[in-house]
């Protein structure tokens, strides 16, 4: 007998409700319900729609409970990092501030980083949670706070009443020490930042509570998942060892490998690679490429000024483009923020002296031949730094349909690339609730196992 789950899966650009089938040897898994996610812009400030999100999730929680007998679980998945400010009564104090806003800029540079990677483990990068919270410290709605949700909990806290922060997530704020697993009070003191704030810390897999207030939904429960998107995609990784590496890729690429314990080394710290909590105590060794959000913003760009993109048609171009010409460093902190990306591309191409390219196929090109070096690079530094050796790598995310980049990943990494599931955040969402309601059981690999049913690409490296 199969058994339900709905896996919310909130991204950068989008968000989506998935209905998946378990029956403890098969999964099936589709879209009921896709919305968009639009960032605005008020003030000089740029903010997350988090009630136009949320209405996107509710309504496609109610068509999810509107096509089954029964939902068997809800878990939510986001991106990282961002977080909400609730008064005491717990009503929302405004719209959470987006990462790609400037108002961290310069602040990484005036915290000891040497410090900060020992105690968290995690990759500096300037929109940090720690580095968001140095620069609201003293802000009208932190003094005014009296919690702090992460994006996932947010949303479980709105299903439930529930408060509580999801460990895989809070390990990417820069403020939990990696090695205890509990957050640092000697880093919080030491930035003068407030430690009560976030709720106690939730393991992944946990039954937080029953939905409540929304009947359309059913009596059903919620469980915490590895509610960092990039953890629920590890954990769809259609692996049959740990001699992979993986590339989370979609508007951001996570490039990395799975660890039993975390690497704080200087030499890790140099090549700036984060350490991130996984499922089942596992660490996510990885470092952040800017990924797809090149080509999404150049698309954005085009189109804004009235030149429509035909994606399929545009890559299929990007191919007979020769390789090579255009290779930029993908992360330049010119690319953070939204603007005229393919402007900001041919700028870097003056700067360094390479030819400049100047058609969308140029661009798109100059994009995923960046892309490809930048994963090559990243694959090797993992491997050499953790001592693994890595015998394939798998992509996974919407970057596995993206036949040209998984295919020059191949070529730049020299060993075969297995692209898919697309879908791996859902998976990995879905296979820890089915888990915790207690429709699976075993270790990751057990769990990896029932994805690697699923439909996947290899690419070999060509000579």
């Amino acid at each position: 007998m199969s058994s339900t789950f709905a896996a919310i899966d909130l991204g950068a650009s989008s968000g989506r409700v998935m209905l998946a089938e378990v029956d403890g040897s098969r999964l099936s898994l589709r879209a009921v319900h896709r919305f968009p996610n639009r960032p605005v812009s008020v003030g000089g400030t740029l903010y997350w729609d988090i009630l136009a999100l949320w209405a996107g999730t509710t309504d496609g929680l109610r068509i999810a409970a509107g096509q089954v007998d029964r939902l068997a679980g809800i878990g939510v998945d986001s991106w990282a990092i961002d977080y909400a400010l609730l008064d005491e009564d717990g009503r929302l104090l405004g719209n959470p501030v987006h990462y790609r806003d400037t108002r961290t800029d310069g602040i990484a540079e005036t915290i000891g980083s040497a410090e900060l990677y020992a105690t968290t483990g995690v990759q500096v990068l300037p929109f940090n949670t720690v580095f968001q919270w140095v620069a609201a410290r003293d802000s009208t709605a932190m003094r005014a706070a009296a919690h702090a949700l992460l994006i996932p909990d947010l949303f479980t806290y709105w299903l439930t009443g529930q408060l509580g922060t999801e460990l895989t997530n809070a390990s990417t704020t820069g403020l939990l020490d990696v090695r205890s697993r509990q957050w640092s009070t000697a880093l919080f003191d030491r930035l003068r930042l407030r430690d009560n704030l976030f709720p106690p810390l939730r393991q992944p897999g946990e039954r937080i509570g029953r939905v409540r207030g929304q009947a359309a939904f059913g009596d059903v429960p919620v469980f915490t998942v590895g509610s960092h998107d990039t953890a629920s995609a590890v954990v769809g990784v259609p692996a049959r060892d740990e001699r992979f590496a993986y590339i989370s890729c979609g508007t951001w690429s996570l490039v990395g490998v799975e660890l039993d314990s975390p690497i704080t080394t200087d030499a890790a710290r140099a090549a700036n690679f984060g350490n991130e909590l996984g499922l089942d105590n596992t660490v996510r060794f990885l470092r952040n490429v800017m990924g797809l959000w090149l080509l999404q913003e150049s698309i954005r760009t085009w189109e804004a000024a009235g030149q429509p993109i035909d994606q399929a048609r545009l890559l299929a171009e990007a191919e007979y483009v020769p390789a090579g010409r255009f290779v930029v460093d993908p992360d330049r902190p010119e690319f953070l923020a939204p603007g005229d990306m393919p402007a900001r591309l041919r700028a870097e191409c003056r700067r360094i002296g390479l030819p400049v390219p100047e058609t969308p196929a140029e661009i798109a090109r100059c994009v995923h031949d960046s892309l490809a070096a930048a994963y090559r690079r990243a694959v090797h530094a993992a491997a050499e730094l953790s001592g693994r050796t890595v015998d394939a790598v798998h992509i996974v995310g919407g970057g596995a349909r993206n036949a040209l980049l998984c295919q020059l990943t191949a070529d730049q990494c020299e060993i075969p690339v297995i692209a898919g599931p697309v879908e791996a955040t859902a998976w990995g969402n879905v296979l820890v609730q089915a888990r915790a309601a207690r429709v699976l059981t075993g270790g990751l690999h057990d769990l990896r196992s029932l994805v690697r049913n699923t439909e996947t690409t290899i690419y070999q490296p060509r000579p």
